[in-house]
């Protein structure tokens, strides 16, 4: 359960010859960065019989040749942390690592039905995968990849896949809860991040799931079994795990299979899915935005691009044109769907759209704080859109620039940001409900709060419409 991430990230995070934070919970191998900095995994001398069948069946040859599973080269053991090596890999790096309560619900559903698939064929190379965490899955732009080659292991006939609840717990109960009972659920995952338990999610569903086959199956009666085991008074007996043929594993994929596709949820128009057909542009000054916006990146070249409160993604994917990676971050699950979707029917390969909320985003998790890194853990990432933002914040959520500055001066070396008066209708919009407590909130503030952190580079007004446009670089990067 270990993630790939830019050899940047790895080397200002990492030290070398250290196990990285995630990889230390599989006695099969674990990732670790050397002293140039490259990530590699070491396979365990234990784990050598069941990768060498991995390899030698032409399972990881498919998988890799049909872009199901990350690639590697193998090194010499020379590289190996510890003399319990049997080989050395070298997989290839993704751009940027997210995490599943971070992902649309079409984004979850591929990665489940990409884990069914993986299920599948290793079943039919006489393997089985030995566990099915989400977090074994990244997506580079909208594709799913499974990222952890020691996941298989060859199938004892008879045996009953060890990973059943496991899959249950990450992939097919927090979906249901997205499309039964409400999207939002999804957050869920970041409080059980070893998926949703069970029990609570049968809890949750609404009476009706228990007439639909596939959760009736795999949630409510799963959940019921789990509560009598947990119950039992025989805690330290383990019942006989039932004979199950290679048959009856194939149906079980299957079943599950069609339960995840069966799950439905469509956008409906919110607030802020609908933001561009509802706000204070008119197209002129919407085209004259996209073009400033579009000739700075031209001249910034950045190799990565995270837009921040992206909403459907129309400026991700003008940052796409210039960029080699785009991430696009964005609170309502409703424009996070919209846009991934989008991507996906325009075959847009370097974006992904993701959900985070940035009053109160990602954070470090799981043991000692270090499993999950937090979002400021992944940077810094060489520009940052705040296109249409900086009022929701400040205002909407009473942060004063000073922290916004200082946080966004953190997150990349370049910042193209919008500045939005309280003129503005959107602004007005937010002061309806609530009283005006924010006497700093002007351009003047704005510019004196973000010179703190930032050299201005250029300013452009937006013609009739009092908002203003900046491109600036964090004085963070440039004194290091």
């Amino acid at each position: 359960m270990d993630a790939m991430t830019s050899a940047e990230t790895l080397s200002s995070h990492f030290t070398s010859d250290q196990i990285l934070p995630a990889s230390f919970r599989d006695p099969s191998g674990f990732l670790f960065c050397n002293p140039e900095g490259d990530l590699l995994r070491q396979v365990n001398r234990c784990f050598a019989d069941d990768f060498r069948h991995f390899v030698d069946s032409g399972l990881y040859a498919d998988l890799a040749k049909d872009g199901l599973i990350i690639d590697h080269e193998e090194l010499s053991l020379d590289h190996s942390l510890n003399e319990d090596a049997v080989r050395v890999l070298r997989p290839r790096l993704l751009p940027f690592v997210s995490y599943p309560y971070e992902w649309s619900f079409s984004a979850l559903q591929d990665a489940a039905l990409l884990t069914l698939e993986l299920q599948r064929r290793a079943i039919q190379a006489g393997m089985c995968l030995k566990d099915a965490s989400a977090y074994n899955v990244q997506f580079h732009g909208i594709k799913p990849i499974f990222i952890d080659t020691l996941s298989f292991e060859r199938w004892s006939p008879d045996t009953p896949w060890i990973a059943y609840g496991q899959f249950c717990q990450h992939f097919l109960a927090p979906l249901a809860l997205m499309a039964r009972r409400d999207i939002d659920l999804q957050k869920l995952l970041r409080l059980h991040i070893d998926g949703i338990p069970l029990p609570l999610a049968s809890k949750l569903l609404p009476w009706s799931t228990r007439f639909r086959l596939g959760t009736a199956m795999h949630v409510h009666l799963h959940s019921q079994a789990v509560k009598r085991f947990e119950n039992s008074d025989q805690p330290n007996h383990h019942p006989k795990a039932p004979r199950v043929s290679q048959h009856a594993l194939l149906a079980l994929v299957e079943s599950l299979q069609s339960t995840i596709e069966s799950f439905r949820w469509r956008p409906r128009g919110t607030e802020w899915a609908d933001y561009y057909e509802d706000n204070s542009y008119t197209a002129a000054m919407f085209d004259e935005k996209q073009q400033v916006v579009d000739s700075w990146l031209e001249q910034i070249q950045p190799q990565s691009v995270w837009d921040l409160g992206a909403n459907c993604g129309v400026f991700s994917r003008l940052a796409g044109r210039h960029s080699r990676y785009t991430v696009a971050f964005d609170i309502d699950g409703a424009c996070v769907e919209r846009n991934y979707l989008t991507c996906r029917q325009q075959s847009v390969e370097n974006l992904l759209p993701l959900a985070m909320d940035l009053t109160n985003p990602s954070t470090a998790l799981g043991w000692a704080h270090q499993e999950r890194m937090s979002l400021i853990g992944r940077g810094p990432c060489d520009t940052t859109l705040a296109l249409a933002l900086i009022h929701h914040l400040a205002i909407s959520n009473n942060v004063p620039l000073p922290r916004i500055a200082d946080f966004f001066a953190r997150l990349s070396r370049a910042l193209i940001i919008e500045f939005v008066p309280k003129s503005d209708t959107q602004v007005q919009r937010l002061l309806r409900s609530r009283r005006d407590v924010f006497p700093d909130y002007q351009e003047l503030s704005f510019t004196e709060s973000f010179g703190q952190y930032f050299d201005i580079i250029q300013r452009h007004s937006l013609r009739n419409s009092g908002r203003v446009l900046f491109w600036m670089k964090s004085k963070l990067f440039t004194r290091s």
